[in-house]
């Protein structure tokens, strides 16, 4: 496969997309693909296009990690987005993202985020053979992401980097390293970053992301809405120090600065690359890498992964015991956060829902997130919650139980009802996997 030579880019998201159009030695952007529409696409992506300037999808609801097989109306979508912006790659994550479902004989759930494989010959096998359907289905390269994540999983057999080489070795995927998440899995599960880079196979990085974060009580969350800190660059720059990275790219994703201190991130990120650079000396060759022979996953394999992930997703959404092994700490910061996630995407599907209740909004939420696992999309989840507040009775302000009746029926129908789908299939899992 060859390279593509992408150079210095920026995430483009609708609420930077005028400072990112105006910012000077942006080579390409980054577009989260599930918030792309082909058939609609943002004017300033059209105007970047137009300018030469490259756009790639970045997906982030596959689940190439999940046990199951990847969805196909999934995939057409985002081979249909990368056919709409003329990119030269796509991108998703290594990661799970939905359990449950005919594999364990039990209501599919969701996590609403991307959580970590176990790195075991199960979950290698399994991911391989989806990667190689999504390769198949997909009209340009495919390049996956190594993923941070706030807990570790018993039992693994593989480095991180011993995991991407396999991964990269047996199906040709090319990688996309964040070496953000490389910090965050330092501080949160003691991995070296510099050990990762030693065993990663370095011929196959396409791009680089590099974001920001912050620690609170010893725990790095990778939050997309802080600036970059100095060890992260420092890890960019030691990548960079053994190969010529083919692009980096700055994400931000939320409480966005002013452009001149994005620019100056941006800054930053180009020295540290040089900076690595000047140590490497003249460029490491490129390698062509032939995907190695493959077996057929056993629907065992599947089944065992299937199960360990529902286990553990059950735990960090339902609310279940966490399965035998696992820091219960560190499942609880991660089942908090994914609550937060939750709470804060559904007030951005649904802004009128924070508008209508105020500060009660994220307390509300929350407390139906800990009894109501998400089942079908952040949509449906706002449904769900406003269905659940109008027949709990706690609505003592009549005007905001007319508002939040008013925006129910506007999307679902005639009237909320008793036994709405969503209620119901929440109530299956919990009952389903509380047996388990």
């Amino acid at each position: 496969m060859t390279t593509v030579r992408l150079g210095t880019g920026i995430g483009w998201r609708p609420e930077i997309a005028d400072a990112v159009e105006a910012m000077p030695g942006v080579d390409w952007v980054e577009a989260v693909a599930e918030n792309v529409c082909p058939g609609h696409l943002p004017a300033s992506l059209l105007r970047l296009r137009e300018r030469g300037v490259t756009v790639v999808p970045h997906g982030v609801s596959l689940g190439l990690g999940d046990a199951g097989r990847p969805d196909e109306r999934r995939l057409t979508a985002l081979a249909e987005r990368a056919t709409a912006l003329g990119s030269p790659l796509v991108t998703e994550h290594i990661a799970f993202v939905r359990a449950g479902g005919p594999l364990t004989a039990s209501p599919g759930i969701e996590a609403g985020h991307l959580l970590p494989v176990p790195r075991t010959r199960d979950a290698l096998d399994v991911l391989c053979e989806n990667v190689r359907i999504a390769q198949d289905a997909l009209p340009v390269p495919l390049a996956v992401e190594n993923i941070a994540a706030l807990f570790s999983w018993p039992g693994e057999e593989m480095t991180e980097g011993q995991f991407l080489y396999e991964l990269a070795d047996r199906t040709g995927v090319r990688l996309l390293i964040d070496v953000a998440n490389l910090h965050t899995n330092h501080v949160n599960r003691g991995e070296d970053p510099a050990e990762a880079l030693t065993e990663l196979p370095l011929e196959a990085i396409a791009y680089v992301h590099v974001a920001g974060g912050v620690e609170r009580d010893g725990v790095w969350h990778d939050s997309h809405a802080h600036p970059v800190p100095p060890a992260v660059l420092d890890i960019l720059t030691d990548l960079a120090s053994r190969v010529s990275p083919p692009g980096v790219l700055l994400e931000r994703d939320e409480h966005f600065p002013p452009p001149a201190e994005l620019e100056r991130e941006l800054d930053a990120i180009r020295e540290a690359v040089e900076s690595g650079a000047r140590v490497r000396g003249a460029a490491t060759p490129e390698r062509v890498r032939e995907p190695a022979a493959v077996g057929p996953v056993t629907e065992a394999a599947r089944e065992r992964l299937a199960l360990a992930q529902t286990a553990v997703l059950s735990s960090l959404v339902v609310g279940t015991p966490a399965p035998e092994g696992f820091d219960r700490t560190r499942m609880r910061v991660q089942a908090r956060a994914l609550a937060a996630k939750r709470a804060d995407v559904v007030a951005k599907v649904a802004p009128e829902l924070p508008g209508i209740l105020g500060d009660g909004y994220r307390p509300a939420f929350l407390a139906y997130a800990r009894t109501r696992p998400m089942t079908g999309g952040y949509r449906q989840d706002a449904m769900a919650f406003v269905d659940r507040l109008l027949r709990s009775g706690t609505l003592e302000d009549p005007g905001t139980r007319r508002a939040l009746r008013a925006w129910w029926l506007d999307r679902s129908g005639p009237r909320p009802r008793a036994h709405h789908p969503a209620t119901r299939l929440a109530r299956a899992t919990r009952r389903a996997l509380l047996r388990r």
